[in-house]
């Protein structure tokens, strides 16, 4: 056989693999589906209820799941922090209080270290929902309600490697944050005002005032300037426009690098011509309490790079530009 053939060969093997990991996978989160009952409910319930934080303990694999778990629900409303069960019982344990709430993982519910806290656990009397793959073990057994995650089988060719359970255990602790997240009213307002680094958090967040230059940066010049002023008030703050305005700071028109190219392409005399005669008249502009996202979302409309900023008497108080947008991460 060639080495071509032996090559096609090997690579069907490995895509076999591959999907047949997939399939087993996506069979465990099917199975899912009927374990969304109850105890799910339940635990909704007592996870809704807890005044404090939701205490997410895990060993091995999964406190891999739990801290994943912990961070989503931390991120979508739900206070939660991760606890190793071996630092636990050497004194981490204090961090949990009466107020708070134990999501145990153990796919087995036999393990040690878990087992070994679990009176400290119930002495301070807070709810503990266990996930675990055998509802007969002692952790599901002892917890105030148990979610099953049992699989079949896991993906991995000696049943040894937690793979199927693992995924099981991650997409239920998924299903518990967003019923969370839905019935305590989450937004998306909020999710951003705990990601403000994130794009979303940017979009939502960040407003023209936060973005706008103001001050002496903001291109102007008044309604009696010549074209030959505007340009040159242009060319000093860099923003590619200039407001024109009238003795009260009210904008009465805007000149931008396209009007400058339409000016020059209508063969008029740069030189001589007034601000007045060339500029647009009024011009698009934005309110400085705006959202950032909307100032791009105008930008996009009408298709031009720059915005003035104006309070409610249509007054000038700065300029945009996209170039802002995307030094923001707005864009």
């Amino acid at each position: 056989m060639s080495h071509t053939a032996t090559h096609s060969l090997h690579a069907e093997q490995l895509k076999r693999l591959g999907l047949a990991v997939l399939d087993t996978e996506a069979a465990a989160l099917n199975a899912l589906r009927t374990r969304i009952d109850e105890h799910f409910v339940a635990a909704c319930d007592y996870l809704l209820g807890c005044q404090g934080r939701i205490v997410v303990i895990g060993m091995g694999k999964s406190g891999h799941i739990g801290g994943k778990i912990a961070a989503t629900l931390a991120s979508t409303g739900s206070p939660a922090f991760f606890v190793h069960p071996g630092e636990a019982s050497h004194g981490d344990l204090g961090m949990i209080i009466s107020r708070d709430v134990v999501l145990a993982l153990s796919n087995s519910g036999e393990t040690d270290e878990m087992l070994t806290i679990l009176p400290l656990i119930k002495r301070l009397g807070v709810p503990l929902i266990s996930m675990t793959g055998n509802p007969q073990s002692t952790l599901a057994q002892a917890a105030s309600v148990n979610i099953d995650v049992s699989v079949e089988k896991e993906a991995c060719p000696l049943g040894l490697a937690p793979t199927a359970s693992t995924t099981a255990a991650l997409a239920m602790g998924d299903a518990l944050a967003v019923a969370l997240l839905e019935s305590r009213g989450f937004s998306a307002a909020d999710f951003a005002r705990s990601h403000p680094g994130g794009r979303l958090g940017r979009r939502l967040l960040l407003r023209v005032e936060d973005l706008m230059h103001s001050g002496d940066k903001v291109p102007r010049v008044p309604l009696e300037a010549s074209l030959e002023q505007a340009l040159l008030e242009m060319t000093r703050k860099g923003l590619g426009m200039t407001a024109v305005i009238d003795a009260e700071h009210k904008i009465c028109g805007i000149y931008t690098d396209g009007d400058l190219r339409r000016t020059l392409d209508a063969g008029i005399n740069v030189h001589q011509a007034s601000i007045r005669e060339v500029m647009t008249p009024v011009g698009k502009s934005i309110q400085a309490e705006q959202l950032a996202v909307d100032a791009l979302s105008l930008m996009q409309q009408h298709k031009i790079s720059g915005l003035l900023v104006v309070n409610t008497e249509h007054t000038l108080v700065g300029a945009l530009h996209m170039h802002d947008l995307l030094r923001a991460g707005v864009v």
